[in-house]
């Protein structure tokens, strides 16, 4: 009897896992294939004042594309070139360090529009991702998040506004830390 328990115990062990690692997949699978264009749509309707950078001529049409923006090239860049997961709002923070410089060089011989487009966007690209201050890259981040994971909880996950303006982070000053004063260790005390 012990000896059938365990088999059962293991067979059910097996395929719980094995379910949960399909789902799983499924869901990145799932996130993986949503259009670059589609959630770059989204990104614009929710952040107004991020560049689209969508003035580059097509060249097997010979004209301007305006599906082929920042966005959908930045999604393009991390899905595609640094095959990182579209899910995390970690990942979308590594590739923004790419484009500030601060991770991985993005390469220009292998950036997304560099064979679809007459001119690579790779510099202009990169000039407008660093000129967003750090409210609008946080912003872009979990927009980006939200989108392909919906079910994440996501702080401060702007939606779209019919006026919106970009407005200056407020500027803070760090405070001193306060020195410990005599007679501070007796209120450790309970």
């Amino acid at each position: 009897m012990t000896r059938q328990f365990w088999s059962f115990f293991k067979i059910f062990v097996g395929i719980a896992i094995g379910l949960s690692l399909s789902f799983g997949i499924a869901h990145l699978t799932h996130a993986q294939s949503i259009r670059p264009e589609y959630v770059a749509n989204i990104v614009y309707q929710r952040l107004p004042d991020i560049p689209k950078e969508n003035q580059y001529i097509r060249n097997s049409t010979k004209e301007v594309d305006p599906d082929n923006t920042l966005i959908s090239r930045l999604i393009r860049y991390n899905q595609d070139i640094q095959k990182r997961p579209v899910l995390y709002r970690f990942d979308w923070k590594l590739t923004l360090a790419d484009y500030l410089g601060a991770n991985e060089p993005v390469k220009e011989e292998l950036y997304p529009g560099r064979n679809t487009l007459t001119v690579n966007p790779y510099k202009k690209d990169v000039e407008a991702i660093r000129s967003l201050n750090r409210r609008q890259r946080n912003d872009l981040v979990n927009v980006l998040a939200s989108v392909y994971n919906p079910q994440q909880n996501l702080p401060n996950t702007p939606q779209p506004s019919p006026q919106s303006s970009p407005q200056p982070s407020p500027v803070t000053t760090p405070q001193k830390p306060n020195f410990s004063q005599p007679g501070d260790s007796q209120l450790l005390k309970p």
